[in-house]
């Protein structure tokens, strides 16, 4: 089985990617703040305990992995380029190692420029996001500048409206107006997510997983 370097462990998303890692034979090593916000136990799960933006902590988590998934993003009180920061920190550590596989999170409002044919309705969530969650905007694209520029095997996962509904074991893989829906469970998505770590399909790209 693999052994996966998880950053974003006790987020909504994140706690349901450990789970099912876990539960399929792989050995994970979590980076968390609050180590107590884990409910997940196992002799296959090492938690280190940290910031995505130390790069000690983020070395030690990525020491022995097979592969990256990073599922952190901003919170309140977040530096408004955490996601930037972190995943140029989750890099530089990945290249020391040798490690050369990284999937992470993003939302829809990332385009994927020659893939992406947003219809209207796109065009003004899109609009949206720009006026109201611009940081976090912005902090996507620049943690997708550091992923473009590194040289690894990567691939950023995208997803519309996230809900807590219980996953349907079905999704829809596609572009943003392109076999694509507004929504996903947090459960389907977290399979996807999962099974990119040994899908080379999308090295380079960024799918949009939809319900």
């Amino acid at each position: 089985m693999t052994t996966i370097a998880l950053f974003g462990a006790t987020g909504k998303t994140g706690r349901r990617v450990l789970e099912r890692a876990l539960a399929a034979g792989h050995t994970v090593r979590a980076l968390v703040r609050d180590p107590a916000k884990l409910a997940a136990r196992s002799d296959r799960l090492t938690v280190v305990t940290g910031d995505v933006t130390d790069p000690a902590a983020v070395a030690e988590t990525v020491k022995g992995a097979d592969a990256v998934v990073s599922v952190f993003g901003q919170v309140k009180g977040s530096p408004p380029t955490l996601q930037t920061d972190g995943t140029r920190t989750i890099v530089e550590a990945m290249k020391a190692q040798g490690v050369t596989r990284i999937v992470s999170l993003s939302g829809g409002g990332l385009p994927a420029e020659g893939y992406d044919k947003p219809g209207p309705a796109d065009r003004v969530i899109r609009f949206l996001l720009k006026t109201l969650a611009g940081q976090v905007l912005a902090d996507a694209e620049g943690h997708l500048a550091v992923l473009e520029a590194s040289g690894l095997d990567w691939t950023v996962v995208r997803g519309p409206r996230l809900t807590e509904k219980p996953g349907k074991g079905t999704y829809r893989v596609g572009w943003v107006g392109v076999n694509a829906s507004t929504q996903i469970s947090r459960d389907d998505l977290a399979d996807f997510l999962l099974t990119q770590v040994d899908d080379r399909t999308f090295v380079g790209r960024m799918p949009f997983v939809s319900d």
